[in-house]
């Protein structure tokens, strides 16, 4: 894997660990699924606006709308619906601890359905990552349950399948469609879901209008969703799904690290032991022979 792929995913990771607090806030703007298809259409607007504007042609194979929509429902659909409600049931620690099985459950899928086989030091360096996510929300985990956390389990894993699937998904693509239109058009068409789940069980109209909701508007669903979507598609163009996925487990730790710097957050022991695990699994990932490549 390059330095520019390494840096391109290392971004993606950023991005969306800096949405997660300025998602905490629009939550309480907007309704959960109006916010979240707010997000994913502006995004899928935007990139696929970009993408015409620059003269690339909408796909006219069946199979690759097939593979769009599978992506869309996915990562648009499926992964926003479950983040978004899972906060209402759920610890946070418990919620990143389920999050972050999804790049295990990709590793599975991408090994069936991509042939992308996995050495040994990358499995064991994928599951150092996951105990590292295990140990950083250990004190979360152990301080109670809510009411109804079964529900958000639930959630939680619906959008890490979603997820997991769709990122297989996106690496067929690869090569196939431009990533500002696969990305732009996924976003748009996993948004028509949420757009009727919300017309459904929520007032549309109960959003709290201001240039606080705007500026986050326009935060997650740009730098934080439209761009970091362009740069994970085209990183994935480059490199061994499971090795870019491995990344995903710097999330929690990058969340760690702005709410330290940013906000005065203490970092504890079981913290600081759980960044140096999950650091060590990604380190054990990336620098793992990839078998289908010459060394």
């Amino acid at each position: 894997m390059s330095c520019l792929t390494i840096a391109q995913i290392v971004v993606v990771m950023l991005l969306w660990a800096a949405c997660f607090p300025a998602l905490a806030i629009g939550i309480e703007l907007a309704p959960h699924v109006t916010f979240a298809t707010l997000r994913a259409g502006f995004a899928g607007l935007t990139l696929t606006a970009i993408a015409i504007t620059l003269g690339q042609k909408l796909p006219v194979e069946a199979k690759l709308w097939i593979r769009l929509t599978i992506v869309g429902v996915g990562a648009t659909t499926l992964g926003f619906l479950g983040m978004f409600h899972a906060a209402e049931f759920v610890s946070p620690g418990l919620a990143t601890v389920i999050a972050n099985a999804q790049p295990l459950l990709a590793a599975g899928l991408g090994a069936f359905v991509l042939n992308e086989s996995l050495t040994a030091q990358s499995r064991a360096g994928l599951l150092v990552g996951f105990l590292g996510i295990l140990v950083i929300s250990s004190p979360q985990l152990v301080a109670g349950e809510q009411q109804n956390y079964i529900l958000g389990i639930a959630y939680i894993l619906l959008a890490a399948i979603g997820i997991s699937v769709s990122n297989v998904m996106i690496k067929t693509l690869s090569g196939k469609l431009d990533a500002l239109m696969a990305m732009g058009l996924q976003m748009l068409i996993g948004s028509i879901p949420l757009a009727l789940v919300g017309a459904l069980t929520e007032d549309p109209t109960d959003v709290t209008w201001s240039y606080d909701f705007l500026g986050i508007l326009v935060f997650v669903s740009l730098p934080g969703t439209a761009l970091a979507y362009w740069l994970w598609f085209s990183a994935l163009e480059k490199t061994q799904l499971s090795h870019a996925n491995a990344f995903s487990f710097l999330v929690p730790i990058f969340g760690l690290s702005m709410g330290w710097f940013l906000f005065d957050e203490t970092l504890n022991a079981y913290q600081a032991w759980g960044i140096a695990l999950t650091i060590m699994g990604v380190g054990l990932v990336l620098y793992s022979q990839d078998p289908t490549q010459t060394a």
